[in-house]
């Protein structure tokens, strides 16, 4: 069986140590990048995937050979071979590599490796993480440390470019993101570890809520400087109240509410006495004036963190919304941690772009705008809503949702409708299914969300949601419907991406058919 919670390495191995090292789809998001680094690292790399892509042209450049197609023999004179989640145990090349004795080891062991010899930095929790991880990287390089980062996207630069979401740099620091969805982030032991909420997801790998929030514990108290956990959400202080008294010791909670008026019950602020903690830093006066194009705060930073006074830091943000000042909060909180200067570290931030496809604008066609973003949450989709109803107050707000994952979709459909229901106009998509197959969820469709919106708005507003499996058609549909001064999003973590151009063609096709 191939168990990613299982660790490969010892605390003091190395890189150097893994020899030939070949990747089981290199072109992932998360592969690309650990491959990228293991090849900077000097460690001879290769690897195998579906089809070509930009990372694999970017793998390929940088003299990394990439083979297409998974066959036995791609896997041969490979001393390790490293798969991701997606990769089954009867997958060719895994069967050839246990015949020929490889080292076969999980995508999230190649990151433990890397962290080994490194003041590393991870970011766990169901939302978030790209984001959190991006903008401390971001902070990082802007003040030169030249940080190491292996990030599951990829990042915003300026004039619409898009920069990779891995770097080897000769820094002490690595951050990461800890990937939850299959256990394998218990292996990571890093300085600061980032929890930026706990709410319940992959319940198809946990099963329950308490297992769920066991791992992130677990997680936690790895942690050999640091906790940081953002307040605001329930499940996160929940963890936080299981911490053992030592691990609460060195634990810096964040958040908008002042430390005496914390989410939850008596027992749960009972638990999370802020006085046996590390610290607590307090987003305030949070705010986005209409039309700014900034996210503005003061994030307070207590004597405790900064090593000498009390810091009450003015942050101004380019990405929009309370979740994002929330990101901020955490990264701009681990880089003063890290030894970093609180007001360089906050101008920085004000500089961050977002990580790609979160608020990412696509371009503007007849006076209609057109928006990219990965949610693919229920709390995801409200904040990113709300976000797009503070940054366009007076816009008519569209969205083409995909899916992800039959599973979640089957989970949370109350909760997606009740999320999408911040829109005005909604069609569903057709489910992603990433590593799930519609015949294990025969009863699982477009129509499971808009079913469960029912009731959810007055009869007077209409038909506001509709299901609709082909994005294609969604994406047409939507051009033709959509207004001078309205805002279209296209949502979702799978290629509902792709829309984006489609919808900017659609709408440029209609306006010329229109003159």
């Amino acid at each position: 069986m191939l168990d990613p919670t299982h660790a490969a390495f010892a605390p003091e191995a190395r890189p150097a140590d893994l020899g030939p090292t070949h990747f089981i789809g290199i072109g992932g998001a998360g592969m690309s990048v650990l491959a990228e680094m293991l090849n900077a690292e000097g460690v001879a790399v290769d690897g195998s995937d579906r089809e070509r892509s930009s990372k694999t042209d970017r793998l390929q450049a940088l003299g990394i050979r990439v083979e297409f197609g998974q066959r036995p023999e791609n896997v041969a004179g490979a001393r390790t071979v490293v798969y991701s989640s997606a990769i089954k145990p009867d997958n060719p090349e895994i069967v050839e590599a246990q015949a020929a004795g490889a080292h076969i080891v999980h995508r999230s062991d190649i990151l433990a490796l890397l962290m080994n010899g490194k003041r590393a930095v991870t970011v766990a929790g169901a939302h978030g993480k790209t984001t959190t991880s991006s903008m401390l990287s971001h902070i990082l390089v802007s003040l030169g440390a030249d940080p190491s980062y292996a990030i599951g996207g990829a990042i915003q630069g300026p004039d619409g470019t898009t920069l990779d979401g891995g770097h080897a740099g000769k820094g002490s620091v690595l951050v990461a993101e800890a990937d939850e969805s299959d256990g394998s982030f218990a292996k990571y032991h890093p300085a600061i570890a980032i929890i930026t909420n706990a709410e319940a997801d992959h319940l198809d790998h946990y099963g329950d809520e308490a297992h769920y929030r066991a791992a992130f514990v677990n997680h936690a108290g790895h942690a050999c400087e640091h906790v940081l956990v953002c307040a605001d959400d329930p499940d996160a202080l929940a963890v936080v109240a299981a911490l053992p008294a030592e691990v609460k010791a060195r634990t810096v909670l964040y958040g908008t509410a002042p430390a005496d008026q914390l989410v939850g019950d008596e027992d749960m602020r009972a638990s999370v006495d802020v006085s046996m903690l590390k610290a607590y830093v307090h987003i305030d006066s949070e705010r986005e004036s209409a039309g700014s194009g900034l996210e503005s705060f003061t994030l307070h930073l207590p004597a405790a963190l900064t090593g000498g006074a009390d810091i009450d830091q003015p942050v101004a943000l380019r990405v929009p919304g309370i979740h994002n000042a929330r990101n901020a909060a955490a990264a701009i909180t681990a880089a003063v941690l890290l030894g970093e200067d609180a007001d360089a570290a906050a101008e920085a931030a004000g500089t961050f772009l977002g990580a790609a496809r979160r608020f990412q604008i696509r371009g503007t066609v007849k006076q209609v705008t057109v928006v990219d973003d990965y949610a693919h949450h229920p709390t995801e989709i409200a904040a990113l809503l709300d976000a797009a109803r503070r940054r366009y107050p007076d816009s008519t707000i569209r969205v083409i949702f995909q899916p992800h994952l039959f599973s979640r979709t089957k989970f949370f459909a109350k909760q997606f409708a009740e999320a999408l229901a911040k829109a005005d106009d909604v069609i569903v998509t057709g489910i992603f299914p990433a590593r799930e197959k519609q015949a294990d969820f025969p009863d699982i469709n477009a129509s499971t969300i808009v079913e469960a919106a029912a009731g959810l708005k007055n009869a007077d507003q209409g038909q506001w949601i509709q299901p609709v499996e082909d994005m294609r058609l969604a994406a047409g549909m939507m051009a033709m419907r959509a207004h001078h001064g309205d805002v279209v999003f296209t949502v979702g973590a799978g290629d509902v991406t792709e829309m984006g151009r489609v919808l900017l063609a659609a709408l440029e096709a209609h306006r010329e058919s229109c003159e």
